[in-house]
């Protein structure tokens, strides 16, 4: 598997720490026990036969069955252990996911967290293989295939320097009120990108001057260090708006609608205990979240 996924014997030996020589005597061997070859020898590596091809699916199958399982041991163990697989996208990896993850790992440390980070199209679809047992995307209905078990609106705004003049404000902005002073405006992929391209062709709104930035990240850590203002989304802001780094400001605009990150499953999918109880620990703090939203 290690070699098909990477497509390379001297790859895949340094993934799993052993010799190219004594991987390829382990492929030798297995294609002689199974009486068929596995991979074709190509000059730029190795690819899978059709009869490989059928072996690496099976074995992927075996794998997850053999994780269900697991996850019935545990049951019968009476929780003692357990696994939880999550994927997540990369705007949370500050914020009260992390805070929450720290504080389950500290109440059940003989819990096993395998954490992916990805966008919301590679976790929506590692939902759907069963790669994952839940993930955390951005805007749920354009993925009608999954459960939705939680989900918080955050709203856009305007994210401010703490000592810039629109930070001592009260209330809502509009984007003119920012047309005088540098933006920093995010490009693709983000998620945020096509509507807020979409509300400056509206305003036909040229500000003095401009960064494009592709990071939330990085886009918030310019508006930090006083490099000028952005239009994004709270769930972005929020990190820093708690540690006092930045001023959130709401937009006054009828069709900006909010970012919805959204806790999902697969249908019918039946998780482990484990997995059931850190999904609904990261449920109850969303609704915490929502409810500090909305108030």
């Amino acid at each position: 598997m290690a070699v098909a996924q990477s497509g390379s014997l001297r790859k895949a030996a340094d993934i799993l720490h052993i010799s190219a020589s004594a991987l390829h005597r382990q492929i030798a061997l297995a294609e002689q026990d199974l009486g068929i070859e596995l991979f074709e020898r190509l000059p730029a590596g190795l690819r899978l036969t059709t009869a490989g091809e059928l072996l690496y699916h099976d074995v992927r199958e075996w794998q997850k069955q053999f994780r269900q399982t697991r996850m019935r041991f545990d049951e019968i163990k009476g929780l003692k252990r357990g696994e939880v697989l999550m994927g997540v996208i990369d705007a949370l990896c500050e914020g009260f996911l992390v805070e929450l993850m720290v504080a389950q790992q500290a109440s059940h440390p003989w819990l096993h967290l395998d954490v992916r980070v990805a966008s919301s199209e590679d976790i929506t679809a590692q939902i759907r293989n069963a790669d994952i047992d839940f993930g955390l995307i951005l805007n749920p209905q354009h993925q009608p295939q999954l459960t939705v078990q939680s989900s918080v609106a955050f709203p856009m705004g305007i994210a401010l320097p703490v000592h810039h003049p629109l930070a001592q404000t009260q209330g809502v902005l509009s984007l003119a009120d920012t047309q005088p002073f540098v933006h920093i405006i995010p490009a693709a992929p983000l998620v945020i990108q096509p509507q807020v391209s979409a509300l400056y062709g509206h305003h036909q709104l040229v500000p003095v001057g401009k960064i494009r930035c592709n990071n939330i990240h990085v886009m918030r850590s310019l508006v930090t260090q006083g490099a000028g203002v952005a239009v994004m989304s709270l769930m972005d802001a929020l990190p820093a708006v708690q540690q006092g780094l930045l001023v959130f400001r709401p937009l006054r605009e009828k069709n900006l609608n909010p970012l919805t990150l959204a806790l999902c499953t697969a249908p019918k999918r039946q998780l482990s205990r484990a997995a059931q109880t850190y999904m609904h620990a990261i449920s109850d703090a969303m609704k915490i979240l929502q409810q500090h939203i909305s108030g």
